[in-house]
């Protein structure tokens, strides 16, 4: 006789969603978990987890998350809560708002960064800003 047991549930958070190669999503994203870009994104990514660029991902829009690792190209601003990791091939162009932020020689940034700021919302609300 079989019982009637529930199908394992995975928590949201632990869900990672991808954007293969080859793929363009017009409009905005969202997920309570993470995301993996490896295609195109126009539009708004909110990710509660992590948002991870691949080398050949590009974000033509805003990117809001806990956690960013870009490889890639973003167009737009990044507001990560935790961090955010610059690989040597990303190109940014945008504003950048992070409590830390680790970059490697070689990723190009064009915008506004705040790092380590009191208010983390945006560099023009009091954050120390720097254009590089």
């Amino acid at each position: 006789m079989a019982k009637n047991i529930p199908p394992p549930t995975t928590p949201p958070e632990a869900v990672i969603s991808i954007i293969g190669a080859g793929m363009t999503v017009v409009g905005d994203t969202d997920t309570d978990g993470s995301l993996r870009i490896e295609g195109t994104i126009r539009g708004s990514v909110r990710a509660g987890k992590s948002v991870v660029v691949g080398r050949d991902g590009l974000v033509d829009g805003s990117v809001f998350t806990q956690d960013a690792v870009v490889a890639g190209k973003v167009s737009g601003e990044i507001h990560a809560e935790s961090r955010l990791e610059l690989h040597a091939t990303s190109e940014v162009s945008g504003e950048i708002v992070a409590p830390r932020m680790q970059v490697e020689e070689g990723a190009r940034v064009q915008g506004q960064v705040a790092v380590g700021a009191p208010d983390m919302k945006s560099p023009s609300k009091g954050a120390q800003a720097e254009t590089v």
